[in-house]
C-alpha cells in the first residue's frame, strides 16, 4: 500500500493574510467545497479569536456536509500568566466546535525573549496547558512550532523543548514551521529527520520567501515527515506559502504517496483557478502543473520533440493534472509545427497537403502585420479552424458607434446579425472599450444566454512602431474567463478601437465554440 500523507490546506488562515486577498464567508463556503471536492484531509478556515466574521464562518460551517475534509480552527497559545480557561483566546477557539484546531506557539527563544517577553520556562507552561486544555476537551490538536527552524539553528535545545512540551500536552502532530520562509531544502530534510526519531507524529509548514517552501516541504516528507500543510495555490504572507498545486502532483503523481483520492489529481488545475476566480486574483501563467504555459511549447525542437514522443519535453503527462498541452505559433513556425493544430480537425491533412502551406504563409503575414499568436492561442484556434474549413461563425457585426464624454463615462452601440435575427444593445461603460465590452455582450446574451459567465480579466496593449507615433498600430490582447477557463485573444489595427473590437469578438467566438 502506498503510504499516505495528510494535507492541511490553510488557504482560507494564512493564504487570506497575503496581500490583496480577501474572502466574505461566502467565498470561503465555496472554496470549502472546491478542496473538499478534491479531497483535501484538512481545512483551516480561520481564527475565530481574531474577529468576528471568523468566527461568524465557523458558526454557519456546523451546518455544512464535508464528504473528506474535516475544518480546523486556528489559535495562539494562552496569555502569560493565563490558565487556558480563563482566556477569551482559548474559549474562541473550542467554541468554534472543531474537531480538530491548530494551536501555534513560539519554538524560537529569541521570540519568548523578544516579542512575547516572556521567561522561557512560561513560554513552554503556555504551551503544555494551551494544547492539554484542547485535548482535555475532545480536540485533536495540531501544533504549530513557529520559526522552528530559525529557533532550531539558533537554539536547538530550546526549539525540541517546546516541541517536547506539546507533546506533554497531548498534540496530534507536532508542525515544523519555517515562519521567516529563509531555510534551505537540506537544513529543513536534516531538522526533520533528527525530530522524527524523538515524535513519530511530525509536519512541516513554510513559506515562501526565499523561493524554496515547496522544495523544503518535498524534503521535510523524504525525511519521513506525513502531515503537510500550504495554500492551494501558494498566496499568503508576504512572499506566499507553500503551494498545494505544486505539493500535490510531486507527492501523489511521481513519488508515490497517497495525499487525494485516486483520480482526483486530474482535477487540480480546476480547482486552481476556481480559488483564484473567487478570490479576484488572475492566475499565475507559469505555475507549475496548474498554470497556462506549463505545457506550452514555442521552440521549433520543443514541437517537434513532443509530437513525436510527449516525455521527451514533458515531465507529466498534462491531462494527469487536468491540464494541456499548447503549441505556440510565431513566424518562424514550419510545416511540422502547424500540422498538429491543422490534423486536430482534418486527420487527413499532411505535411505536404496545401492547408499547411496556406497556415504558414497566413501566420507569416499575420506576425508581419503585428500579431502575436504565442500569447493569443483562442484567436490561433480560430485561424486554424479557417484554414481546415471548420469555421462557425455564431454572429456578425453590422455596425458599432462609440460616444465618450469627458469624464470618461462612454456609450456604444452595437448592431448584430445572428442567423436571420437583428439585434441592436446600447450601454455605458468606463471607457470606450468597456462600454464596447458590454454593448457586445448585452446583445449577444439574447441569442447565447451562457455568455454572461464570461468577463474579462486583462486588458493589455502594446504600440507597434513607436517612431509612429499616434498613427502607429496597436496589439491589444484580451484575456477572458468564464469561471472555470482562461482564454487570451488578440487584435491588431491603427485604430484601438477596431484593434479591441476584433480581440473582443474572437474572445466572444471561441467560447460559443467551445459551449
Amino acid at each position: 500500500m502506498r503510504q499516505t500523507v495528510d494535507i492541511l490546506d490553510t488557504t482560507l488562515r494564512d493564504g487570506a493574510q497575503g496581500e490583496g486577498i480577501q474572502f466574505s464567508n461566502v467565498d470561503k463556503k465555496e472554496i470549502v467545497k472546491l478542496l473538499d471536492g478534491l479531497g483535501i484531509a484538512y481545512i483551516e478556515a480561520g481564527n475565530p479569536a481574531s474577529n468576528p466574521k471568523d468566527a461568524a464562518f465557523f458558526e454557519q460551517a456546523k451546518t455544512l456536509t464535508l464528504r473528506h475534509a474535516r475544518l480546523v480552527a486556528f489559535g495562539s497559545t494562552v496569555r502569560r500568566g493565563m490558565a487556558p480557561e480563563d482566556d477569551e483566546g482559548c474559549r474562541a477557539l473550542l467554541a468554534a466546535g472543531t474537531r480538530c484546531v491548530t494551536v501555534f506557539g513560539k519554538a524560537w527563544s529569541l521570540h519568548a525573549d523578544e516579542v512575547l517577553r516572556v521567561s522561557r520556562g512560561e513560554n513552554l507552561r503556555m504551551i503544555e496547558d494551551t494544547v492539554r486544555y484542547f485535548t482535555d476537551a475532545g480536540r485533536t490538536v495540531f501544533f504549530d512550532a513557529e520559526h522552528f527552524f530559525d529557533g532550531y539553528t539558533g537554539d536547538p535545545d530550546y526549539a525540541l523543548a517546546v516541541l517536547d512540551a506539546a507533546a506533554r500536552g497531548g498534540a496530534a502532530c507536532l508542525v515544523l514551521c519555517d515562519t521567516n520562509g529563509g531555510s534551505f531544502p537540506d537544513d529543513v530534510g536534516h531538522a526533520a529527520a533528527l525530530v522524527m526519531n524523538l515524535h513519530p507524529h511530525v509536519g512541516i509548514h513554510c513559506h515562501n520567501d526565499n523561493g524554496c517552501a515547496v522544495a523544503s516541504t518535498l524534503a521535510a516528507v523524504k525525511a519521513g515527515v506525513r502531515h503537510v500543510q500550504g495554500t492551494y495555490t501558494g498566496f499568503g504572507e508576504r512572499c506566499g506559502n507553500a503551494a498545494l498545486t505544486s505539493i500535490l502532483p510531486n507527492l501523489q503523481g511521481k513519488l508515490g504517496y497517497r495525499c487525494l483520492p485516486e483520480g482526483n489529481l486530474a482535477r487540480l488545475t480546476e480547482t486552481a483557478r476556481a480559488i483564484s476566480e473567487i478570490a479576484n486574483v488572475t492566475p499565475d501563467p507559469s505555475a507549475p502543473f496548474v498554470g497556462n504555459s506549463a505545457f506550452a511549447h514555442k521552440g521549433g525542437m520543443h514541437i517537434d520533440g513532443v509530437s513525436k514522443l510527449a516525455r521527451s519535453f514533458e515531465h507529466v503527462e498534462p491531462a494527469s493534472v487536468g491540464n494541456r498541452r499548447r503549441f505556440l505559433m510565431s513566424e518562424a513556425a514550419g510545416r511540422g509545427a502547424v500540422l498538429p493544430l491543422l490534423q486536430k480537425y482534418r486527420p487527413d491533412i499532411n505535411k505536404d497537403s496545401p492547408e499547411a502551406g496556406e497556415l504558414v504563409t497566413l501566420l507569416k503575414q499575420k506576425e508581419a502585420q503585428g500579431y502575436a499568436y504565442e500569447s493569443a492561442e483562442a484567436s490561433l484556434e480560430l485561424l486554424v479552424r479557417r484554414c481546415a474549413g471548420r469555421e462557425h461563425s455564431f454572429f456578425e457585426l453590422m455596425r458599432y458607434r462609440i460616444m465618450g464624454e469627458q469624464d470618461n463615462l462612454c456609450s456604444a452601440l452595437v448592431k448584430l446579425r445572428v442567423g436571420g435575427r437583428e439585434e441592436l444593445a446600447a450601454e455605458e461603460g468606463d471607457g470606450p472599450v468597456h462600454a464596447l465590452d458590454r454593448a457586445l455582450r448585452k446583445g449577444l446574451e439574447v441569442f447565447y444566454p451562457g455568455l454572461e459567465k464570461v468577463r474579462l480579466i486583462d486588458y493589455k496593449v502594446r504600440v507597434l512602431d513607436s517612431k509612429e507615433a499616434t498613427a502607429a498600430g496597436v496589439r491589444v490582447l484580451i484575456h477572458s474567463t468564464d469561471g472555470a477557463d482562461i482564454w487570451s485573444t488578440v487584435g491588431v489595427s491603427t485604430n484601438i478601437i477596431d484593434a479591441s473590437w476584433m480581440a473582443l469578438a474572437d474572445s466572444m467566438e471561441y467560447k460559443l465554440l467551445k459551449g
